[in-house]
């Protein structure tokens, strides 16, 4: 009998898709939740191949970023695009629905 694949073997095979990382991201950032959005980064960073894979301006960036999500501070907007925009992604803005 096969064994099922793990949730998050799944969910990193998936986030190798660039448009299933930006759709994934997208709807992190909808939630604001600081901790949430450092875990999908963390994600998406080990679909691109882990921070091993991330050039040294890049990790800077990232290092920068989850210590801000860790003390719960503002995110400045430039080291989180700019992460994003490494990873090949970027901040999408949409009409919000007025249902």
């Amino acid at each position: 009998m096969p064994r099922s694949t793990s949730y998050h073997t799944k969910l990193i095979e998936d986030l190798k898709d660039p448009l299933e990382a930006a759709a994934y991201i997208e709807i992190v950032l909808e939630e604001g939740d600081p901790k949430m959005l450092g875990k999908a980064l963390k994600n998406v960073i080990e679909a691109q191949g882990g921070v091993d894979k991330l050039s040294a301006s890049v990790k800077q960036f990232h290092d920068k970023l989850e210590q801000m999500l860790l003390e719960k501070e503002e995110i400045e907007f430039y080291c989180l695009s700019a992460l994003l925009d490494a990873l090949g992604l970027q901040l999408a803005v949409t009409v919000k629905s007025t249902k």
